[in-house]
């Protein structure tokens, strides 16, 4: 029976969920180290899940640093097949103002430092990653949003940046001449990793600041993200409370299947460690 069914990654500012029922702290060991944190495990309304502050207690992991294979790995093993990601952002549009919130469903990837596959041994997996947030599960997340918060965005495309450094001014209107709506440091590698751990993922972004494109506004601080975040904090709280039982029975989506015909290593080349340590996550295609 899984441990958890429900897995919530909390970013800067969100370190708890607040309702939850017989907790326990675990710490999980994998084959790509440790992840973010110690792991709390809860029940809401009847629904088991599992919360990870991705930054670690006290914000103590870098963007490029996170662990990201380790913290959705983890997930898989106590049987997370959703994922609600909390994540803050910056705006790249006049129409999402920092306190508002984004559903995003497109990606742009700008790293460049960090690991972002669980097959890079002994076996070769294609992941169809067309759309990289889970259509159904954003949907619900974005209806919930809209219920809580007085100002919310479905759709839209985020961009990935390294970090830890926030944005030149050309790179934020670079970033505008390709559409995309909000910049942030975190959802990548974990959308990726998510969709090949055959786990629905979404985010909610917090929109904290222009990012740095904005004549009239205030350049990007510290100062001013967290200001703002911890403004959203009550509100990503409030709509966690509300998706998490509705988190319940089968899966109305292509994710949980999203390896069957992605493997291309035939089964006979993978080596043992590789199908031991990889086995949560491919072990039913290799049996």
């Amino acid at each position: 029976m899984a441990e958890a069914t429900v897995g919530i990654i909390g970013g800067s500012g969100l370190y708890e969920i607040e309702g939850l029922a017989r907790v326990r702290s675990v710490c999980i060991s994998t084959p790509f180290g440790d992840p973010s944190d110690a792991i709390t495990l809860g029940v809401l309304e009847g629904v088991p899940v599992a919360f990870l502050p991705r930054h670690g207690i006290g914000h103590r992991i870098s963007p490029t640093n996170i662990p990201s294979r380790a913290n959705i790995y983890a997930f898989k093993t106590l049987g997370v097949e959703r994922i609600i990601s909390i994540s803050a952002v910056g705006s790249l549009k006049e129409e999402i103002q920092p306190l508002d919130l984004v559903v995003p469903d497109q990606l742009i990837d700008r790293t460049r430092l960090r690991e972002s596959t669980f097959f890079n041994q002994d076996v070769v997996a294609h992941v169809g990653f067309d759309q990289p947030f889970c259509g159904v599960l954003g949907d619900q997340l974005f209806h919930a949003a809209q219920a809580v918060a007085p100002r919310v965005h479905n759709g839209g495309t985020y961009v990935v940046m390294e970090g830890p450094a926030f944005s030149t001014k050309a790179e934020s209107h670079l970033y505008r001449s390709w559409g995309a709506s909000v910049i942030g440091m975190t959802a990548l590698p974990e959308a990726k990793l998510a969709r090949e751990a055959e786990i629905c993922y979404a985010t909610l972004a917090c929109a904290t600041d222009y990012d740095c494109w904005h004549e009239s506004e205030e350049v990007v601080t510290v100062e001013i993200i967290l200001a703002n975040l911890m403004k959203n904090v009550a509100n990503a709280k409030a709509i966690l409370s509300r998706i998490i039982p509705s988190l319940t029975g089968s899966r109305q989506c292509l994710c949980e299947h999203a390896l069957a015909k992605a493997v291309v290593t035939h089964r006979e080349y993978v080596s043992e460690s590789t199908k031991k340590g990889l086995w949560p996550i491919i072990g039913k295609y290799m049996a």
